[in-house]
């Protein structure tokens, strides 16, 4: 067999493709140290915005009437603030990071830009100090998506769809410590056809940020451990029966959001051309019901982890909670809806308890919570994995499959288009995510 020759010039090419250089170790480098900083960035999050919803509820406790003043004047200020500072930061995050991997170099630019991130980061927290029904998870896929692409275009790697998917599924790996549904996640909502040569790119990136997570904040379950079970026959009732009624709700949810998101329906058109008043009005909203209720501020995960632990709540919170999501979504503020769903399907799985008050009351909100979800972002792999993860309900794997498909099918019959991809098309169309197109 006959050797090639190593010459002076040979080495220098296999120097420039396998060194320490190379394109093969910068993005090497690019995956390792954005994922490590994503798993800071996303427990930093976490701990601040638990801080906010701690204080909101001190000021709430101690003066009542706080609330009808702090929430419509706060969800105004930040609207202004959003829309002055960086439009393109309002409402999740996600459909923002849908958008920029269709067109990554434009991404950068201003979807998942410095600034944009930076702003939805803080004003996220400021929506928790006014008692905002949003929750941290969706804006920590923005931020998580812009980080990895920093990454790269720091170690001149070009950019590809694939940066921004993996830096997303290890936003939600790090902020629900769920490495399994942060790749779920990547597979059914942020990829529309999940390529080959992204599969190391995502699965480093998530096991990256999960183990900083898990390394600085322990090993921690985020709903707690839930060892309850259904026998074959009651899941052959149960799961059904839950998967109809969450996905029903669920897809109500993203019609109405949809809906209520354009210029399509005609008795927000004087508001909606007034973003701040319309803010405002979307924050009274909110603080009569928290007011009312006590139970409908911020992300809602008390509340929903008392009710997977036995505790009841009235029939009405998941409607009620329901309302203050919905309108806190609609005002255009920066924040997202995951932990907020969780709690409304909390809700109606309370509700399903009152129609099967022999079965396992534990399993039975747990198949509400995974339905309603399900019905809302219409990823039903997702939603059981980030069920199973953070309530360590392992044992529930096949009941909550079976409602998570069929509140996937009656989520469709309600709202034919799904949530995220719907929004994204805007962001997709360079039009601020309040204004019609054109504007």
């Amino acid at each position: 067999m006959r050797r090639t020759r190593l010459t002076p010039r040979r080495a220098r090419a296999l120097l420039r493709r396998h060194g320490p250089e190379a394109v093969v170790w910068r993005r090497r480098i690019a995956i390792l140290g954005g994922a490590i900083l994503i798993g800071l960035i996303a427990l930093l999050f976490a701990r601040l915005s638990d801080w906010a919803g701690t204080q909101f509820l001190a000021m709430a406790q101690r003066w009542w009437w706080a609330p009808l003043v702090v929430t419509p004047a706060g969800f105004a200020g930040l609207v202004w603030l959003t829309r002055s500072l960086a439009p393109t930061a309002s409402g999740s995050g996600i459909p923002q990071v849908i958008a920029a991997a269709r067109d990554p170099d434009r991404g950068m630019k201003e979807l998942v830009a410095g600034r944009t991130v930076f702003v939805k980061f803080f004003l996220t927290i400021g929506g928790l100090l006014v008692g905002a029904s949003v929750g941290r998870e969706g804006p920590t896929v923005q931020i998580a998506a812009s980080i990895m692409g920093y990454a790269h275009r720091l170690l001149a790697i070009p950019l590809r769809a694939s940066v921004y998917i993996a830096g997303g599924a290890a936003g939600v790996a790090a902020a629900f410590n769920t490495p399994l549904a942060g790749v779920a996640f990547a597979i059914e909502e942020l990829a529309s056809a999940y390529e080959q040569r992204m599969t190391l790119l995502v699965m480093a990136a998530v096991l990256i940020a999960g183990m900083v997570s898990l390394g600085l904040a322990g090993d921690y379950i985020y709903f707690g451990v839930m060892r309850q079970t259904l026998g074959v026959q009651q899941a052959l009732i149960a799961a059904p029966v839950a998967g109809l009624l969450g996905g029903m709700a669920g897809g109500l949810f993203s019609r109405m959001m949809l809906g209520l998101a354009t210029t399509s329906f005609a008795p927000l058109g004087w508001l909606r051309a007034r973003p701040v008043i319309l803010a405002g009005s979307c924050g009274l909203v909110v603080a009569v019901l928290g007011v009312a209720t006590g139970l409908t501020w911020g992300t809602g995960y008390q509340a929903a982890n008392a009710v997977i632990a036995g505790s009841d709540v009235p029939l009405w919170f998941g409607a009620a909670k329901f309302a203050a999501t919905l309108s806190t979504a609609v005002s255009g503020m920066p924040g997202g809806i995951f932990a907020p769903s969780l709690s409304v399907g909390a809700g109606i799985g309370d509700m399903l308890r009152s129609i099967f008050p022999t079965y396992p009351p534990g399993a039975i909100v747990l198949l509400g919570m995974v339905a309603y979800f399900t019905g809302v972002v219409r990823a039903p792999l997702t939603a059981v994995i980030i069920i199973s993860e953070t309530t360590a309900s392992r044992g529930l794997m096949m009941p909550l499959l079976a409602s998570a498909l069929v509140a996937d099918f009656a989520g469709q019959l309600v709202c034919k288009e799904r949530l995220y991809h719907g929004l994204s098309r805007r962001f997709a169309l360079g039009d601020p995510p309040d204004l019609p197109a054109g504007r």
